[in-house]
């Protein structure tokens, strides 16, 4: 059986959010959604292979949960607990100048 951990938590210990309090309040504002079903419960448990969509401030973000954590470290350990499938987080082609159009 793979682990599961709270959502709140899992949102925490993924850097998603500053604090544990500001990902609960995520949850209860409704701006998290598991599998395309909006969630409501900072305890709900999450579990490799859950989809969440998480509107934040000026982003939507869209994250494949890949295990559970165990705390809060790191961006670069904290990466490995999610696959980022969201549109934004692939970084446009840029030309050599920049990403500036030259005239033909």
């Amino acid at each position: 059986m793979a682990a599961t951990q709270r959502l709140d938590k899992w949102l925490w210990f993924t850097r998603v959010t500053k604090t544990r309090t500001l990902a609960t309040r995520l949850v209860l504002d409704g701006h998290v959604r598991l599998n395309a079903r909006r969630i409501d419960a900072p305890a709900k448990q999450v579990g490799e292979g859950d989809v969440l969509t998480v509107a934040l401030e000026r982003e939507v973000r869209i994250l494949k949960v890949l295990q559970a954590g165990t705390r809060r470290g790191p961006f670069r350990e904290a990466r490995l607990l999610f696959e980022e499938l969201s549109e934004n987080a692939i970084a446009p082609d840029r030309d050599r100048d920049g990403g500036r159009q030259s005239n033909p």
